[in-house]
C-alpha cells in the first residue's frame, strides 16, 4: 500500500463497534470522524514527550474528508496512522489515514491553530512544541 508522506507516522488503533455501523452495516460517516479525533487526542496528549509544559491550547479550524473504501464490521482494529504535513507560525496539517493491510479507508488532513485561552485568541507554537511535531513531519 502506497504511503502518502515519508516521515514516522503516529498510530492509534479504532476498534469497531456495532454501534459505529449505519443502517447499511458500513461504519457510519460521522463516526469515522471520531475515529480521527481519538487518534488526534492520542497524538497531542498532555502527557507526551513533549519538551516543556507540553501541547498548549489548540482549535480546529478546518478538516478535509475523501471517504475512500467502505469500513464494515470487523473483529480486529483498523489503524488511525497520522502524521504532520506542514508547521507554520500559529497553525500546523495533520494528516491522517485510516487503514489496513489491504485497504486506505479514509484519507483526512485538519488544520489545527494555537489558541490562549485567556485572550480568547490566536497563539503561535512555542518551540517545544514544534520540535515535537517536526519528529512526525512528512518530508
Amino acid at each position: 500500500m502506497a504511503r502518502d508522506g515519508a516521515g514516522p507516522r503516529h498510530v492509534h488503533l479504532a476498534h469497531i463497534r456495532f454501534a459505529d455501523l449505519d443502517p447499511l452495516n458500513h461504519v457510519n460517516n460521522v463516526q469515522m470522524l471520531t475515529y480521527l479525533e481519538d487518534a488526534r487526542i492520542a497524538f497531542l496528549r498532555w502527557d507526551s514527550d513533549i519538551e516543556g509544559e507540553g501541547m498548549g491550547a489548540l482549535v480546529v479550524a478546518r478538516h478535509e474528508v475523501d471517504y475512500v473504501h467502505q469500513l464494515l464490521l470487523r473483529p480486529e482494529p483498523v489503524r488511525v496512522e497520522t502524521w504532520v504535513r506542514q508547521v507554520r507560525n500559529a497553525s500546523f496539517t495533520l494528516a491522517y489515514e485510516i487503514v489496513d493491510d489491504t485497504h486506505v479507508y479514509l484519507r483526512a488532513s485538519s488544520v489545527m491553530v494555537g489558541f490562549d485561552p485567556t485572550t480568547q485568541g490566536v497563539r503561535r507554537l512555542n518551540e517545544g512544541e514544534r520540535k515535537y511535531l517536526a519528529r512526525f513531519l512528512a518530508t
